[in-house]
């Protein structure tokens, strides 16, 4: 009896496992990885996930996140239609699994950027690799000179998260913002690991005086921006953080500017992951 429990249950689990992989797999089947060419050596590309910056060219592939790991072989096979090889480089912008769950394929092969806190998390984190781990971390950045051209990998303190760098090619031409900015959308601060309302909002405006309006502006999440665009951003997080602390210097209770909703100017700034109620909430706690 105790032979047919042990193996009913190991049954049990292995089904358990193989629905959950087939999810996973299902979840991504029909995601595509495309390219957008930004200048001769530079390119964006989307699929699911946050957005991924590249540099190719004679020194080779360089890539800025890496998406979610079942759509590593498809970002991959994108990155071949640019130029033959995996990446030399890889940048971690921050350590959440959607733009760094491709580290344990490409880090085989790679070496890997990211700031002290990220190697920090993801070492924590069991499904990371040793070789997924980023090899070179930085306090306040660093600079790689890579196909005629220098990136500087810039950290400015708690912002989205604790760790994130944004990308600054330094002809300005293009800059990755990783989720320091989330084109027309409310951002995702995440407080629990370290980030800022503040910070976030000080880090966005740091970066409107560093380009200029040529720039081309990759977000971590929505399409392809430029300076007028983030300048737009951080005038909606100007509005809420005013927003906010008049309403907790009038004593109101999170529940009461629940009830009371955003600014009818700010309705459009939500979507599936950051509703009004979630957006609201970040700001209470993390001006509060």
């Amino acid at each position: 009896m105790g032979s047919f429990n042990f193996f009913t249950k190991t049954s049990s689990l292995a089904l358990t496992l193989t629905l959950s992989f087939s999810a996973i797999a299902d979840r991504f089947s029909d995601v595509e990885v495309t390219q957008l060419k930004l200048s001769e050596s530079s390119y964006m590309l989307t699929g699911s996930g946050g957005n991924i910056g590249v540099s190719a060219g004679k020194d080779g592939i360089l890539i800025i996140d890496n998406q979610f790991a079942p759509l590593s072989e498809k970002i991959i096979a994108t990155l071949s239609t640019i130029q033959p090889g995996l990446p030399k480089y890889v940048v971690n912008t921050h350590y959440h699994g959607d733009h760094t769950g491709g580290n344990n394929l490409f880090g085989q092969s790679s070496i890997i950027f990211a700031h002290h806190n990220v190697l920090k998390r993801l070492a924590g984190d069991t499904s990371y690799k040793p070789a997924g781990l980023p090899s070179v971390t930085y306090h306040e950045g660093t600079s790689i000179h890579l196909n005629n051209s220098t990136l500087h990998l810039l950290h400015m303190g708690p912002g989205h998260t604790d760790g994130d760098s944004v990308v600054l090619w330094a002809d300005k031409s293009v800059v990755h913002m990783g989720d320091l900015f989330f084109k027309d959308r409310y951002p995702y601060i995440d407080l629990k690991a370290g980030g800022s309302v503040i910070g976030y909002r000080d880090n966005v405006a740091t970066m409107i005086r560093k380009i200029d309006s040529a720039t081309q502006v990759i977000p971590g999440h929505g399409e392809i921006a430029n300076k007028d665009d983030l300048i737009r951003f951080k005038h909606m997080l100007d509005s809420s953080i005013n927003w906010m602390q008049d309403n907790i210097a009038e004593g109101k209770t999170l529940e009461q500017v629940k009830a009371q909703g955003v600014p009818k100017s700010e309705r459009d700034w939500s979507w599936s992951f950051i509703s009004h109620d979630r957006w609201i909430t970040t700001l209470y706690e993390g001006l509060k």
